[in-house]
């Protein structure tokens, strides 16, 4: 495997709703544990949708690591132009920010948003570039924005050789907790 697609929640669907949250850094700590083995068995290319949320901490971290593994590249694929013009301005620049340590960016389509025909589209285009997926995905939570990935990776794993890793709450929850524990020591 050499193309992982990171994706989960947005910001909004785990209860985030500014960068300072606490949950944050667990949930950036429990991606670079499930990160690092996977670069550095061959994955040289993350890409991501690029989302607030789990997919641009994603990006924070490929960016961190990319000082450690040079080789390591991160792509950013949207669905539409300028996905974060709507968003406020501490979280565009944050966005801006990331988008420019990218290796890669660009959206499936170049127009404003217009329909979830572009989402469809970003998704099928991520899944076909990709060999395996890094997913977010907390079945208790029923549903959410990932829930479509988890499907359609759920398929084409079982059809062949697509990479499924699932980021359960329980990971980030014993981060948090370890973390607290060591806080006490």
């Amino acid at each position: 495997m050499t193309t992982l697609l990171v994706t989960g929640y947005r910001a909004h669907e785990l209860g985030i709703f500014d960068s300072k949250h606490q949950g944050i850094p667990y949930i950036k700590k429990a991606l670079m544990n499930r990160l690092v083995p996977l670069v550095e068995e061959g994955v040289d290319w993350i890409i991501t949708p690029g989302q607030y949320g789990v997919d641009l901490w994603a990006c924070e971290v490929v960016l961190a690591l990319k000082r450690q593994y040079s080789g390591l590249k991160l792509g950013i694929i949207t669905a539409h132009a300028a996905p974060e013009e709507k968003w406020k301005e501490e979280k565009q620049n944050e966005y801006r920010r990331i988008v420019a340590g990218a290796d890669y960016y660009a959206a499936v389509s170049n127009a404003p948003y217009d329909g979830s025909w572009q989402f469809r589209a970003r998704d099928d285009l991520l899944l076909r570039k990709s060999d395996g997926i890094l997913l977010f995905y907390d079945e208790d939570a029923a549903g959410g924005s990932p829930k479509f990935f988890k499907d359609r990776a759920l398929k084409l794993h079982a059809e062949g050789d697509y990479g499924l890793y699932l980021m359960l709450a329980e990971e980030i929850q014993n981060i948090a907790d370890e973390e607290s524990r060591r806080g006490y020591e």
